[in-house]
């Protein structure tokens, strides 16, 4: 992983490098024209050193021949050593255009040692006249030599004028170089230091911008940043953070839909007691009374109306005793036979009732008075409307892991946007007379009872009827209730 640290050590080096660069670059160029400048001037330094050394000579010689000694003539020696040896430095001088020179210069040199020679062995002869005449011709020949270099030297300045001016041309090209040099590393340092402080920065900047969306209550945002230091795994404990937080945001969510749904199941039951509490207004009275009537009816030959009483009372204590616990659907399809010999009597041949029912299915256990609203609604809207009255179907079949109880009208039916509003809670339909329990009391209650939400279906058209299925699971979910 790339620290931050090692990011500016990174910055530090490339500054660095530049730095050597430019100092490296400036230097090899200077060195090149500073070795060129100065071989030049050993060039004349060397011509020069000809003169003098070639003029010493003659001096020494001039007091060995005064006053002959062993010190004036180590003296000379040495003169006319060094004269050799800056002798066979000016040969090497020698290039195309001066060679000739040089050639005859040597030799002129050459020439004066020699003339030296013979005139100290002259003076060791003791041939005086012959020893000064050849000290006059070094004499001479010294002279020759200063003015020679001085050609020489005068045609080496015009043979480098060129080369002169060519290195006070590449002095100002270095300059300019130097400048453009800066220039370039100028712009790339400036480039290079924008990436390197956005690497930097545009991850704080992503950071900055996620804290300012959990800020607003948004934590379902991941956090994500693209880069390898110190600030991924900010950004990644930054992350994990709002992930528990959310998590959390959920949880609390759901608890307090929970909660909620617990409030409408109790303010359910509380109404379901309160209408239970109410319908049971001096039911002994009631029950006595019905059973008065049953008695007087049988006796005076009216059997039909007794057994018509019979079935109130027992519709009647069905629905007082059944509401707080579940029933078979063995009781329930008892009482609603019970309840539809009650319509038919009211309604005669305008309602036609049919049954088909699956013996096997009948000991499933459901909540108490959940058939009677359903049935009551359809004779409510598909009996009493209609003139010539209709038909009901109440059908009980095993399917599969479910027990379907449908119950089917042949009534004007409803629109699709009702029907939906009526699976969605949103429309409350008329209650039925006898219970005050109505549709969407029906559904919550069986939702509740066995813990699953897709317990009822509704099928239904303009013109063509209704057809409400209850898909209830032979084995009862977690969240229900006895």
């Amino acid at each position: 992983m790339n620290t931050i640290q090692k990011k500016i050590w990174m910055l530090a080096l490339v500054v660095l490098a530049m730095m050597i660069a430019i100092w490296l670059t400036l230097t090899f160029y200077n060195q090149k024209m500073q070795t060129q400048y100065n071989d030049i001037l050993q060039r004349y330094l060397q011509m020069n050193e000809v003169t003098s050394d070639s003029q010493q000579m003659v001096t020494d010689l001039n007091n060995y021949l005064l006053m002959p000694s062993q010190d004036t003539h180590s003296q000379l020696e040495n003169s006319r050593e060094q004269l050799l040896i800056v002798q066979s430095t000016v040969y090497e001088l020698r290039n195309v255009e001066n060679e000739f020179v040089l050639t005859n210069y040597s030799h002129l040199i050459s020439s004066f040692v020699e003339t030296v020679d013979r005139s100290i062995r002259f003076q060791e002869q003791e041939a005086t006249e012959a020893s000064l005449k050849e000290f006059t011709e070094a004499t001479r020949i010294s002279m020759y030599i200063s003015e020679m270099t001085l050609t020489i030297i005068d045609t080496e300045l015009k043979t480098y004028e060129r080369f002169y001016r060519e290195i006070i041309d590449q002095s100002a090209e270095l300059k300019k170089l130097g400048v453009w040099l800066l220039l370039l590393i100028t712009a790339a340092l400036i480039l290079f230091t924008y990436f390197f402080s956005m690497s930097i920065t545009k991850p704080i900047h992503q950071l900055t911008k996620a804290a300012n969306e959990l800020a607003k209550g948004r934590f379902d945002q991941a956090i994500h940043v693209d880069t390898n230091d110190e600030i991924s795994f900010l950004a990644e404990t930054f992350d994990h953070m709002r992930g528990n937080i959310n998590a959390m945001i959920v949880e609390i969510q759901q608890k307090a839909q929970l909660e909620s749904e617990l409030q409408d199941s109790k303010l359910l039951l509380q109404q379901s007691q309160l209408l239970n509490l109410q319908s049971q207004i001096n039911p002994h009275f009631l029950f006595n009374t019905l059973n008065t009537l049953s008695k007087k009816a049988y006796l005076d030959g009216a059997e039909e109306t007794s057994d018509l009483i019979v079935s109130v009372a027992s519709l009647l204590r069905y629905n007082l005793k059944r509401m707080d616990r579940a029933v078979t659907l063995s009781e329930e399809a008892f009482v609603l036979r019970q309840y539809m010999e009650i319509q038919k009597a009211r309604f005669s041949d305008r309602l036609q009732f049919f049954t088909e029912l699956d013996a096997a299915c009948m000991n499933l256990q459901i909540p108490g008075l959940t058939l009677q609203p359903l049935i009551e609604n359809a004779v409510i809207h598909a009996i009493e409307p209609e003139e010539d009255g209709g038909h009901i179907w109440f059908r009980i079949k095993d399917v599969n892991a479910e027990v379907w109880i449908e119950i089917e009208d042949n009534g004007k039916g409803m629109s699709q946007e009702k029907r939906l509003q009526l699976l969605d809670g949103a429309i409350i339909p008329a209650e039925g007379h006898s219970t005050g329990i109505g549709f969407t009391n029906v559904v919550k209650r069986l939702q509740l009872f066995y813990g699953k939400e897709d317990v009822v279906t509704i099928e239904s058209e303009i013109g063509q009827g209704t057809k409400i299925i209850l898909k209830l699971p032979k084995i009862r979910g977690t969240a229900n209730h006895d």
